[in-house]
């Protein structure tokens, strides 16, 4: 069942910054489970009392995993499995609310809520019940995130109508990700104003994540009000199994290579990102209050690199930007082995970690999305299938069980040492973190752009 083309309107300026909008929301909404758990479960220590107390065991369980690493994995693994299947949902709905709307408007509510449940242990002490608690709603949380993330993801494929566009609307929604990422990293410097209050460290930063959930729960809710469907989206309804959908969307050699290096990208990013706080309070020394500060900053300084990324992407291809950016990402992992080490002064040590790692997170930010939607919409004209939710639901699966990587090795390697005596293994990761960066550049250079726009320009896009 297929919209007749014509009928098609373009998305108003305004419009597509209300959906853009929705992307600060589920920034902000995630931002405390994607990023932390380990640090709430498995505290650092920057003196002989950790900053939260144990709610969990933390030692190790089988030899070399711990409990926040197989929450972390399961968390992620279960939402890499249900990305395909909402996606295919999400293909095959006929709504007359909206294929993409729909799941949308059902996911809003449970997935803010959950995003401070999962913080809100059953008991105030280390006990089997709490483990069990953290298992129950992080899975929860993945599922109603994977509902909403996944259907807004696909939904920008639809209301983008060229590669042009797209980049556009990628463009927006990466600058409005990095406001809510860059609100979410104000957790640290935000608590530690509560805890002046009288506040305790546990409820302080509980009060904080409640904050986020509100702000993330109304912006999530604009493209729900705003983005009507059957005006602005180009409509297609699959009728392909779910399990097919993914086999064939995996059997695309562009979309494949893709994937799998946003895996391996996944993980090294991911275990960096867990890790700053570590390299910053332990590596050097500085007070976690600096974390949130130094984040600000480097959001900021990454807005400057927006517009020129999205202009030159368009000269160039993304695909030499991205290539750009995976080298400087290894630059900063190498270098953040050795923070602390190094003769010269550690708070300049921290900046500099901030200003190299801008310029890839801008472009990280933009030009996957928009790479995916071209993939999405060059494969419907060739195959005339067109499933954009399967494309981001596959790309998120392989994306999240990269996390899942990073989530069992990260805490691991952690416990071999994560003191101001003792930091071998907040070093380690990032040298783990470098070696997933490498493979995933050999990777992406299998991509063939060319081959993308060439069957876009087919199709009458302008590219």
């Amino acid at each position: 069942m297929e919209q007749n083309s014509n009928a098609i309107q373009t998305l108003p300026l305004w419009k597509k910054w209300m959906y853009a909008l929705g992307q600060l929301g589920w920034s902000l909404t995630s931002y405390s489970v994607g990023n932390l758990l380990t640090y709430f479960y498995l505290p650092p220590e920057t003196s002989s009392k950790s900053i939260f107390p144990p709610f969990v065991y933390q030692g190790y369980i089988f030899g070399i995993l711990t409990i926040i690493g197989l929450v972390l994995a399961s968390g992620r693994l279960f939402d890499a499995i249900t990305d395909p299947l909402v996606a295919g949902l999400s293909d095959r709905n006929k709504s007359k609310f909206g294929k993409r709307r729909l799941f949308l408007a059902i996911s809003v509510l449970p997935f803010a809520l959950l995003s401070v449940l999962v913080f809100v242990p059953i008991t105030g002490y280390v006990s089997v019940i709490n483990a069990i608690w953290l298992f129950f709603t992080v899975l929860l949380f993945y599922w109603f995130m994977t509902m909403y993330v996944t259907s807004f993801f696909a939904l920008m494929s639809e209301i983008g109508h060229n590669p042009d566009e797209r980049l556009n609307l990628s463009t927006y929604i990466s600058i409005t990700w990095a406001i809510g990422f860059a609100i979410g990293s104000q957790v640290y410097s935000i608590s530690a104003v509560l805890e002046k209050t009288g506040l305790s460290s546990v409820a302080a930063f509980q009060y904080t994540i409640c904050g986020f959930a509100v702000i993330g729960f109304i912006f999530m809710l604009l493209p729900i009000i705003f983005i009507d469907e059957k005006k602005y989206a180009e409509y297609h309804v699959s009728e392909e199994g779910i399990f097919k959908s993914v086999v064939t969307a995996f059997k695309n050699k562009n979309f494949l290579f893709f994937t799998l290096s946003d895996l391996g990208y996944w993980v090294a990013l991911t275990i960096a990102s867990t890790g700053l706080v570590y390299y910053i309070t332990t590596l050097l020394g500085l007070e976690k209050s600096l974390v949130s500060f130094m984040q600000i900053v480097m959001f900021g300084l990454s807005f400057v690199f927006y517009v020129p990324i999205n202009l030159i992407a368009k000269k160039i291809g993304k695909k030499r930007l991205i290539i750009i950016g995976f080298i400087i990402f290894m630059i900063v992992y190498v270098y953040a082995f050795a923070l602390g080490l190094l003769p010269f002064n550690k708070l300049l040590q921290g900046w500099l970690v901030v200003i190299l790692l801008s310029l890839p997170l801008a472009i990280f930010g933009i030009l996957p999305n928009a790479i995916i939607a071209d993939i999405a919409d060059a494969h419907g004209y060739e195959t005339g299938v067109y499933k954009a939710g399967i494309f981001f639901g596959a790309r998120t699966f392989m994306s999240k069980l990269g996390q899942s990587i990073a989530g069992i090795i990260f805490p691991s390697v952690l416990l071999l040492g994560k003191t101001v005596s003792n930091p071998i293994g907040i070093r380690l990761t990032a040298i783990i973190a470098f070696v997933f960066a490498i493979i995933s550049l050999i990777l992406f250079t299998k991509y063939d752009e060319k081959k993308v726009l060439a069957t876009l320009k087919e199709k009458g896009e302008k590219v």
